[in-house]
């Protein structure tokens, strides 16, 4: 309940049941990325480990999703623009991004209304984040 006493929405964080489901989401994401010929230019755009890469994600998603900020109480602000600067994202990397991201939500059992609700919101953010024509 909120302060009015309204029943609230959980936040997707609580949906996906907390820090042990996104680590995994996060953690099955990579090894699809490492895995799957389909995603080879999205794994080309990583360097030659994913380590790194699965922390900061996990941590960014924890606080994204309406959890824990572990992301912003190591490093800041996220400004994803501008940290993905260096990376050359386009329509193809886009796509692979969140085909990966859908493919893993499918994979760890996410609720399908969850999903479909997170599959929007991580297209527009991958859209957002692109820096080259195609």
């Amino acid at each position: 309940m909120d302060s009015e006493g309204a029943v609230s929405e959980p936040t997707p964080f609580e949906g996906l049941g907390g820090e042990a489901p996104v680590r995994a989401l996060v953690d099955h994401f990579y090894d699809l990325m490492d895995l799957e010929p389909d995603y080879a230019e999205l794994r080309a755009t990583h360097g030659s480990t994913l380590d790194d890469a699965r922390d900061k994600l996990f941590w960014f998603l924890c606080g994204w999703l309406g959890g824990p900020d572990h992301y912003q109480e190591r490093f800041g602000h996220p400004r994803l623009r501008a940290r993905h600067l260096p990376f050359a994202i386009g329509v193809k990397e886009r796509d692979q991004w969140v085909a990966c991201m859908d493919q893993a939500m499918g994979e760890c059992a996410t609720p399908e209304a969850l999903r479909q609700r997170l599959r929007e919101s991580f297209f527009k953010t991958a859209d957002w984040m692109r820096n080259k024509g195609l």
